[in-house]
């Protein structure tokens, strides 16, 4: 009798735990992009603060990349920056804004050796005209396609520096091969991505000249992007999804440690020069529409993309699941 009792207990404690295992099998997944850069890291940890959904997490080299697998399909959602969300639009791909992420981690960076004082334009002005009236390009290189670029273009702009005409501008695809470009002396002044920035700073293989961040774009870096497709089949995952970019972003903003260890994790890269980096980022999940017009208009002024897009920046930013995941209103939410 014992035995038989002891079956039927085994049996039902079975029983209790298979609903909840088919549940979790039968959960609704999202697969989520995201690049390997100090702020696009903290996306890792949002399979862990997911409920109603299971988020399948893909790392990728690039923004672009991560764009590039969300027109074909490959992913739901992926977090790229603002210039790749104008860019896409230029294009006539079918983008839908849905999150923001964290801002910052730009760093414009020059040669240990040329008499430029931080923060100060009319020293670096000063070299490129020597330079330029001495017949030697100044070459100034970023990651074409990344907001580092279009950050230190614009702010170029602004302090009236021709980027095509004044300067020799360098494309390095892999932030991860500037430290080295900076050690070989092949160009002079650098805009890169944390933690790589503080990872040159820390080698000594180049010196701080400031933060890019006087421009349209300001300290704008990541939004979170999906399709139109996936708005209309999987409305509540996405709300989830997003919920879950919300609170990561709420854990990592009162815990630079927790930070700091998903940054060393992800990057590979030692966790002095993740620490570094964290000060120059600043987790935040609304978008800022207004902002992000100005930005489209600025890459159009650049010639980074062809046509005004304005107007579709502004009708594909959808605040429904943003809303529904912070219990605010779009007012507070960037609108």
């Amino acid at each position: 009798m014992k035995k038989i009792l002891l079956g039927i207990f085994i049996a039902l404690g079975l029983a209790s735990t298979v609903p909840s295992s088919a549940r979790a099998q039968s959960e609704p997944v999202i697969k989520l992009g995201y690049a390997k850069c100090a702020h696009c890291t903290p996306m890792s940890l949002t399979p862990q603060y997911a409920k109603g959904v299971q988020i399948e997490a893909v790392g990728f080299n690039t923004g672009t990349d991560a764009l590039t697998a969300l027109v074909s399909k490959n992913i739901d959602v992926a977090q790229v920056t603002y210039l790749h969300y104008a860019i896409a639009l230029d294009k006539g791909f079918d983008v839908v804004a849905i999150s923001g992420q964290v801002n910052g981690g730009s760093a414009m960076l020059v040669g240990n050796d040329l008499p430029i004082v931080p923060n100060d334009w009319a020293s670096l002005k000063k070299v490129i005209a020597e330079y330029k009236a001495a017949g030697k390009p100044f070459r100034v290189a970023a990651s074409r396609g990344n907001a580092q670029d279009i950050h230190m273009r614009g702010a170029f702009a602004k302090q009236g520096i021709d980027i095509n005409k004044d300067v020799q501008f360098i494309n390095i695809p892999n932030p991860s091969d500037h430290l080295q470009a900076l050690r070989r002396g092949e160009i002079e002044l650098i805009c890169t991505v944390e933690p790589f920035a503080t990872q040159i700073l820390q080698n000594k293989a180049a010196k701080m000249f400031g933060l890019p961040y006087d421009q349209a774009a300001g300290k704008l870096t990541n939004i979170i992007l999906t399709r139109s497709d996936v708005v209309k089949d999987k409305p509540k995952q996405l709300e989830d999804t997003v919920r879950a970019i919300v609170k990561v972003d709420e854990f990592i903003s009162a815990d630079k440690g927790a930070l700091i260890d998903v940054i060393s994790k992800v990057t590979g890269l030692d966790k002095a020069i993740a620490t570094g980096a964290v000060d120059n980022l600043d987790p935040d999940p609304k978008m800022y529409r207004a902002s992000a017009i100005a930005i489209a208009a600025m890459m159009r002024d650049l010639k980074y993309i062809n046509s005004d897009v304005s107007a579709a920046v502004d009708k594909n930013m959808n605040y429904t699941f943003l809303e529904a995941a912070t219990g605010r209103p779009k007012s507070e939410l960037g609108y």
